[in-house]
């Protein structure tokens, strides 16, 4: 999914950029970290407790209504990424048929809408794989033609002009933009959809490291290629658009398409643009996929339609699908830099999403109340830094602030500063919460998101708990106890009995019924359920 048109075309652009280079081309390395750390902390923790989506844990424990904001930063998380996809094939689209960029992109996201409508989930898996193949023939096909032309010098020869350098000054905007890729990458429904898929919390682990591998050797042939650009001679060439044998400043982007067609024999190139484009095409259906999924299933019916049946639900995913499609298709139209799209894909997601996704899984008294006091700082903290991308001026002007007529730019780190916030008060106000609410049950009156009720305890007291806080964060279900009478004729439960707080289930009875999960119920672990059927000796404990 990572390895995708926004992927290789970025790589290349930034790569070719003079005044950045490889060095600032920190995406590869970035996303490769970010599924170690997935593989690590998150992969086996989400797919242990058995979630469909990346939004299931918060509409869990902090209620399906700050589900819904948190799925606002998570839906402009993938509306960029599929922005760059489309961007990343408008250009290629443009080198191949010469087709103007709006052109291009109108006629990028119609066929990837379409092609997400009619190939869903099964589709997004196959069409990777033959991605990862187009790519990886396409691009290393072309390089020795590219290096070898008469208009290109080695590339050793030029390692100064496109290794780049990182000035003193902006080290603190470095690491920045380095962390955010890190654990920027990890909350991701495109991500955790292949996770959540596996058939165990080991192969999700194993999944995420050999991705991480992947993303580093999948980047060589356009760090290459980009290096290539870079050291071409473009007036020796027939490019028409040269300036000063270099790129102009806004044909950078298409450094990948412009190398394979100018650089390479006819056949070379035809083979090179059309792997890029297939490997384009096979991204954009997982990501609008995703966002079209998490809306449907974690906003629209636990907020605003609990009564739709599948089919209802399914509609929404199709019309959802091309509204994703079309913001994504205005992004990339007004937007010019395809690595600047792949950032703003990981900005919010890293401000706003990190921070919530490590209290929902690790910090146990995080609450709803927390959760949208840290929503609120943090995106308030990011908001006012500014960004000039998509010509947002700061409110606050940080140390070491840099301004000119052409550009401005931030060199504090204030996206990690904007996390860092909204952890913190996160933590915070979900501690202070707890604390009060546990502390009287008077108080509870002032509960408004209904986080704490009383129950009784296993020694029969009443005492004051958080309703979200079980410890599988699991709150519909129940701890299962497998009863195992000696006789048949000595049972006296039914298959299924909730007693005292927990679910009693009598294994050998439920091995010999037929009940389908939705006659058992939701309360029941489907996994759990398995289990017990295979092997109703052993006891299970969800």
């Amino acid at each position: 999914t990572w390895v995708g048109g926004g992927y290789i075309n970025g790589t290349a652009e930034n790569t070719y950029k003079i005044g950045q280079g490889l060095v600032w081309c920190q995406a590869p390395i970035g996303y490769a970290a970010s599924l170690i750390l997935g593989g690590l902390f998150f992969a086996k923790r989400m797919r242990s407790l058995a979630f469909v989506t990346m939004l299931d844990p918060f509409q869990n424990k902090f209620g399906e209504r700050m589900c819904g904001l948190l799925f606002i930063p998570a839906l402009m998380g993938e509306v960029f990424w599929t922005a760059a996809i489309l961007s990343a094939l408008a250009a290629t689209l443009g080198v191949i048929i010469d087709l103007n960029q709006v052109t291009s992109v109108i006629v990028s996201a119609c066929i990837a809408l379409m092609y997400t409508l009619f190939g869903g989930l099964y589709s997004v898996a196959y069409t990777d794989v033959v991605q990862l193949f187009c790519i990886f023939i396409g691009l290393w096909l072309s390089i020795p033609f590219a290096m070898v032309n008469e208009a290109t010098v080695p590339i050793t020869q030029t390692w100064d002009r496109w290794r780049g350098t990182v000035e003193s000054l902006d080290a603190f905007s470095y690491v920045d933009n380095l962390l955010m890729l890190i654990c920027g990458g990890i909350p991701w429904q495109v991500y955790f959809q292949r996770v959540l898929s596996c058939k165990s919390a080991r192969s999700a682990q194993i999944l995420s490291y050999v991705a991480s591998l992947g993303c580093i050797i999948m980047a060589v042939p356009s760090v290459l290629i980009g290096a290539v650009g870079a050291s071409t001679d473009w007036n020796m060439t027939d490019f028409n658009g040269a300036n000063n044998s270099m790129l102009a400043p806004e044909d950078a982007k298409l450094v990948l398409p412009l190398v394979l067609r100018y650089l390479c024999p006819v056949w070379v190139s035809f083979v090179g643009l059309g792997a890029v484009s297939a490997a384009v095409m096979s991204s954009a259906d997982s990501s609008v996929l995703s966002a079209a999924s998490m809306f449907a299933r974690n906003v629209v019916k636990p907020v605003f339609w609990q009564s739709a049946t599948e089919r209802q639900i399914l509609w929404v995913m199709r019309v959802s699908i091309f509204v994703v499609g079309a913001l994504a298709c205005l992004l990339a139209i007004y937007i010019r830099s395809i690595y600047g799209l792949w950032y703003l894909c990981s900005d919010l997601v890293y401000v706003i999403l990190f921070p919530q996704l490590i209290c929902v899984l690790y910090i146990r008294f995080s609450n709803t109340y927390g959760s949208v006091a840290g929503y609120i700082v943090g995106l308030f903290v990011r908001l006012t830094s500014g960004e000039a991308l998509l010509g947002l001026p700061p409110l606050f002007r940080y140390p070491y602030y840099y301004d000119d007529p052409t550009e401005f730019y931030q060199r504090f780190p204030c996206k990690t500063f904007a996390m860092i916030c909204s952890f913190l008060v996160i933590v915070l106000v979900s501690y202070i919460t707890d604390v009060c609410f546990r502390a009287d049950s008077k108080r509870l009156k002032y509960d408004v998101f209904h986080c704490y009720k009383e129950r009784a305890s296993t020694t029969g007291s009443i005492r004051i708990g958080n309703r979200y806080n079980r410890p599988s964060i699991r709150v519909t279900k129940l701890p299962i106890r497998v009863d195992q009478p000696e006789e048949e004729t000595d049972r006296k439960v039914d298959v299924i009995n909730k007693a005292d707080g927990v679910l009693v289930i009598d294994a050998l009875k439920l091995q010999k019924t037929n009940l389908t999960k939705s006659e058992i119920g939701d309360e029941v672990n489907s996994t759990a359920i398995k289990k017990l059927m295979n092997s109703p000796e052993k006891k299970y404990t969800n």
